[in-house]
């Protein structure tokens, strides 16, 4: 399957995408969710993957009631998520494959992600990857977050490639938003969000990152 433009860049979300940490997250905050007595359903869960944190933040002070049982909400899930990455953070299926082609056919690659940029390096670098990005956009480096384009904007920007010519990958429905706003080429990986059909309107769907490499390679 041939992309309608010549490939120049390629622009990466992160988490779920390359690194697995949307399902060790969702499972920290649903289990402090319920520790609080305010439990998260799957449904309002999923309207906040993808959303920058200022936004996902207003969110959940919203649902526990305001800012007393969000911060003890905040303490016990990043506790519990420090303590799983710390024991290792495991790429997605086909990142190292897909790099190593997007290399060798000397494409550079960026990240965007809603992720703030310190926290991200640290995951990629103990994931092993961060080295081969030219380029990071962290959810703190932008003043509007998915799914507004400016973070693939910004990407493409520090590339220097136009965002027509850059393939956008992402799992969640505001990230490919983001991408296809910002003109470029989306690709949907789904992990934890199933592609609508809005969503299928605005991108590809592929079933993993080794069906992303053999679209680019074709």
């Amino acid at each position: 399957m041939s992309f309608p433009r010549a490939i120049q860049a390629a622009v990466f979300d992160m988490d779920g995408l390359l690194i697995d940490s949307e399902r060790p997250l969702r499972g920290a905050m649903m289990a402090a969710a319920v520790t609080v007595e305010r439990p998260l359903t799957e449904t309002f869960y999923g309207t906040l993957i993808g959303r920058p944190y200022p936004a996902v933040r207003q969110m959940l002070v919203d649902h526990f009631g305001g800012e007393t049982v969000f911060d003890r909400f905040t303490e016990l899930y990043r506790g519990a998520i420090q303590a799983h990455f710390d024991a290792g953070i495991a790429l997605m299926a086909g990142v190292r494959e897909l790099l190593d082609h997007l290399d060798a056919a000397g494409i550079p690659m960026a990240v965007a992600t809603s992720t703030q940029r310190e926290r991200a390096l640290h995951h990629l670098t103990q994931a092993g990857i961060a080295h081969r990005f030219r380029a990071f956009v962290g959810g703190d480096d932008v003043s509007q977050g998915k799914p507004h384009p400016e973070p693939y904007l910004k990407a493409a920007a520090a590339l220097d490639v136009d965002p027509r010519h850059c393939i956008a990958l992402e799992d969640s429905h505001n990230g490919i938003r983001a991408a296809h706003a910002a003109g470029m080429m989306a690709v949907m990986v789904p992990d934890l969000l199933a592609p609508t059909a809005e969503i299928e309107a605005l991108c590809r769907v592929a079933a993993d990152l080794h069906e992303v490499r053999r679209w680019v390679a074709a």
